[in-house]
């Protein structure tokens, strides 16, 4: 018997919350636009780059996406100047990602 076991034992009447602290994110809480983000493929002082760009939605929700991208490719990155940058060359998967929280992506150069 694991712990939820014992727990729902005890207080059988008890009914779970989403707490506030833990969101859950789905694909709609962030804007979607209809001219296609911009995913290009940069070499800075040698190293590979991501980039992406293009959004014209909040900043905000451009930062929730740098943070999916981010935690989702387990790679290093930032958001500067209205951009994505990520840490070496994901831009086939980074597609993927943005395609299928139904973005129109376009692959810039190469």
């Amino acid at each position: 018997m694991d712990l939820q076991d014992q727990l729902k034992k005890q207080f059988p009447d008890h009914v779970e919350e989403q707490s506030a602290d833990n969101p859950v994110h789905t694909p709609s809480d962030i804007w979607l636009q209809d001219e296609p983000i911009l995913c290009k493929y940069e070499k800075r002082k040698g190293k590979p780059i991501t980039i992406i760009e293009g959004y014209n939605g909040a900043a905000e929700d451009f930062k929730k996406l740098t943070k999916q991208l981010k935690t989702k490719l387990s790679v290093g990155g930032s958001f500067k100047d209205d951009k994505i940058i990520i840490q070496g060359d994901y831009r086939d998967k980074i597609m993927i990602i943005l395609k299928e929280k139904g973005f129109n992506v376009k692959r810039v150069g190469g």
